[in-house]
């Protein structure tokens, strides 16, 4: 039993976890904005349209509500994505760059001592033999 509530623990506490959380959280509240912004300002202009039916009951008021439905989705949808966007840009900016493995020494020959190229045969220096010196 605690084997298993250690891997929920530990589930739970991932970060992907926490931030879906806090996704879902933020969505939820955004939408409500998102809807109180498309009753105020877009409800009324659609409104003023002239209507298509009697009162705008009917075809026209369903495809009323459908286009307003549509348009939060979109707006939520577009401003999560910004959000999203600029919290990556500002994670990858609080990143430390990878610090480069030192470079390996280049070889140098066992007679002159000198700086040779990596696999070489022969020392371009002094002509030794470096497989014959490894042997």
């Amino acid at each position: 039993m605690k084997k298993l509530l250690k891997e929920f623990k530990d589930f739970a506490m991932r970060g992907n976890v926490i931030d879906m959380a806090v996704g879902v959280i933020i969505g939820g509240a955004f939408g409500k904005v998102v809807t109180a912004v498309i009753e105020i300002f877009l409800n009324p202009i659609l409104e003023a349209l002239p209507k298509m039916e009697n009162g705008g009951t009917g075809f026209a008021g369903s495809l009323l509500s459908f286009c307003a439905v549509v348009v939060e989705f979109i707006l939520t949808a577009l401003v999560l994505f910004l959000i999203i966007k600029a919290m990556n840009k500002a994670k990858d900016l609080t990143k430390k760059p990878a610090a480069e493995a030192p470079a390996k020494p280049a070889p140098t020959c066992p007679y002159c001592l000198e700086e040779i190229k990596e696999g070489a045969t022969r020392c371009p220096h002094c002509a030794g033999d470096i497989l014959a010196y490894k042997k």
